[in-house]
């Protein structure tokens, strides 16, 4: 309903399982996938960004801090992507057998960052957009051209998410992720609009959208993600137009 994961909901409520909601409970949303946390003595961008896995630069620009000015105590802020490390499943050993206790999660929509390089696999979102921004948050990078510039899927597959409502559904603004038959997800967000619909078939080159600067964005760009392989322009110069790797 709110567009964050099952994780964040847990963890700002400090639930130990995801099924422990009920009727009448009062949940605290985040306004993005991630984790909330109060500033202790010490903190900086730069060791919260490793304790949870996230962006320092992301934390600022969504918080409205400045990294040069030390984080204050007792403050809170929010991290975007950011991951509570779940503790190694227990192990007890009988005899020959052992049992692991782990809890059965409900599967989230979305993959997790990089993986291999699956070269040829993925056809250009935007020909001839300009990389202006490398590997960042979730294995993404930056591509920039003109508001209104087609944008096209960048290999055959099933669109799982897409939203169209104007909010910043986590930052991404109006996006689409498609799930693809490699077992992996792409992810076009900021768009002005987009143009396909959850549960439809697209083809490589298909245009899903349109280039905008919806959600967390300060200029006309395509965010583009792969998640669970090898982002494809991640050996492009920034400043350059780059085919696919």
């Amino acid at each position: 309903m709110f567009g964050v994961s099952v994780n964040t909901i847990k963890w700002a409520n400090n639930l130990s399982s995801s099924r422990d909601v009920h009727p009448g409970d009062t949940l605290v949303i985040l306004p993005i996938s991630g984790v909330q946390r109060t500033v202790a003595r010490g903190d900086t961008l730069k060791s919260i960004a490793e304790k949870y896995g996230a962006d320092a630069t992301e934390i600022a620009q969504f918080n409205g801090l400045d990294p040069a000015i030390p984080l204050v105590a007792g403050s809170t802020i929010i991290i975007p992507g950011g991951e509570i490390a779940t503790p190694a499943p227990q192990v007890v050993k009988r005899s020959s057998v052992a049992v692991s206790h782990t809890h059965k999660e409900i599967r989230e929509p979305y993959l997790g960052g990089s993986g291999s390089p699956q070269p040829g696999y993925y056809s250009n979102p935007v020909p001839g957009a300009i990389l202006t921004q490398g590997i960042h948050g979730w294995n993404a990078v930056d591509l920039g051209a003109a508001r209104g510039t087609p944008i096209h899927a960048a290999a055959d597959g099933t669109v799982i998410v897409a939203r169209n409502n104007g909010g910043w559904n986590g930052g991404y603004g109006n996006y689409v992720v498609i799930t693809h038959a490699n077992g992996t997800q792409t992810l076009y967000a900021h768009m002005t609009h987009n143009i396909v619909s959850p549960g439809q078939s697209v083809a490589s080159g298909q245009i899903i959208g349109y280039v905008g600067s919806t959600g967390m964005s300060t200029g006309a760009h395509l965010h583009f993600e792969v998640r669970g392989a090898a982002n494809p322009f991640r050996n492009c110069e920034l400043g350059q137009t780059c085919s696919p790797q």
